[in-house]
């Protein structure tokens, strides 16, 4: 990441909008363009092949990388990108994994158990049990708040233990965004992001990031992770990345509409008595809640929304809900009622009277 001292001590809603930009040259755009190319002259001068680089890609990696404190890398994908940051564990070697996280992270380390790795399930807010697993083991991967269950996790104490004990900690950061949360700040060595929710933000994309820190173990990360990049093609399309640098100009506004819409909605659904429970982490956009009646209410719940769509994803301007447990994949431990919402930007009270509709007629 090149660091720009017209940028120190900006806030991050600043950011958002200022990295990635050309230079402030007379007659320069605005934007960057898009650099639709496979092959570059001289190759020998530059990155003379598109898998090995792409200056859209670059605006976008600076814009991120910025946010989160580090080096970003773009992915063609949110798996490409957890797939490459898994890869740091040696073959056979150790991972503390949470119980919950993101359905096909838990699918991939399911995947590398078969393998002869030992992957060690913990739950993410009993440090001390998180601790005791780090022993003898090579990558703790974290997600805080975790997906589906929105549960918190003591990252800096996390990320602490694991430097002790010289175990490389990932931390997917895609639910709270580089806004609400910075990992890097906090220990961790590498940053994930499902660029596609959040970042984006429009539900037009499939993209993935990596961020390492630019001190310490972080420039040999992340010259392991362009490398898996390189080797194994998980690049992004310039197109893609460029709709993904114009989304993540409004990244601070959506954040703090999604979020005060997700607290007041989760305040009205405390005490509905259709909702056994809710469960929210105290900030972000997403909220989860068990829906009285079972499986069945939740899922007539989910049918009955005007407003609201049935659909898989989160962090776009639309609000989304799911029942997770209708997936055969998803890990037994989360309720066969819950329902998770990503919790758009419309006006509150729309998606106040939808809901309440839906789970009143799911009786």
């Amino acid at each position: 990441m090149s660091h720009d001292p017209a940028h120190d001590g900006l806030a991050p809603a600043t950011l958002a909008v200022a990295l990635g930009r050309p230079a402030r040259v007379p007659g320069a755009a605005v934007n960057p363009g898009v650099e639709l190319t496979s092959t570059y002259a001289a190759p020998e001068q530059g990155v003379g092949y598109g898998r090995n680089g792409n200056a859209t890609w670059t605006a976008f990696e600076e814009a991120l990388g910025g946010l989160e404190g580090g080096d970003a890398l773009l992915f063609g994908s949110g798996m490409a990108a957890i797939s490459a940051a898994a890869s740091l564990c040696p073959i056979g070697g150790t991972v503390v994994a949470p119980r919950h996280a993101y359905n096909l992270t838990t699918g991939l380390f399911a995947e590398y158990a078969t393998q002869g790795y030992d992957i060690r399930t913990v739950d993410l807010t009993d440090t001390a049990a998180v601790v005791a697993a780090l022993d003898g083991a090579d990558l703790l991967w974290t997600e805080s708040p975790g997906n589906p269950m929105l549960e918190v996790a003591d990252l800096p104490a996390l990320f602490a233990a694991a430097r002790e004990r010289g175990v490389v900690s990932v931390s997917d950061n895609t639910v709270a965004t580089p806004l609400l949360q910075r990992p890097l700040a906090h220990g961790a060595d590498v940053v994930v992001h499902s660029v596609t929710k959040y970042l984006a933000g429009h539900s037009d994309v499939v993209l993935g990031a990596v961020v390492t820190a630019p001190e310490g173990d972080g420039p040999g990360l992340h010259e392991r992770l362009l490398r898996r990049r390189t080797l194994h093609g998980g690049i992004a399309g310039p197109m893609e990345a460029w709709l993904a640098l114009r989304g993540l100009r409004t990244l601070a506004l959506r954040v703090e509409r999604s979020a005060a819409n997700a607290a007041e909605l989760a305040r009205r659904l405390e005490g509905h008595p259709r909702v056994e429970r809710v469960r929210y982490p105290g900030f972000g956009g997403m909220v989860a809640i068990e829906v009285a009646g079972g499986a069945a209410a939740a899922d007539a719940t989910a049918a009955g929304c005007r407003l609201w769509l049935d659909a898989t994803s989160l962090g776009g301007v639309e609000s989304l809900l799911e029942r997770r447990r209708k997936y055969p994949a998803e890990v037994l431990t989360v309720p066969e009622n819950l329902l998770r919402l990503s919790v758009g930007i419309e006006d509150v009270d729309d998606l106040w009277r939808d809901l309440d509709a839906a789970l009143r007629a799911s009786a």
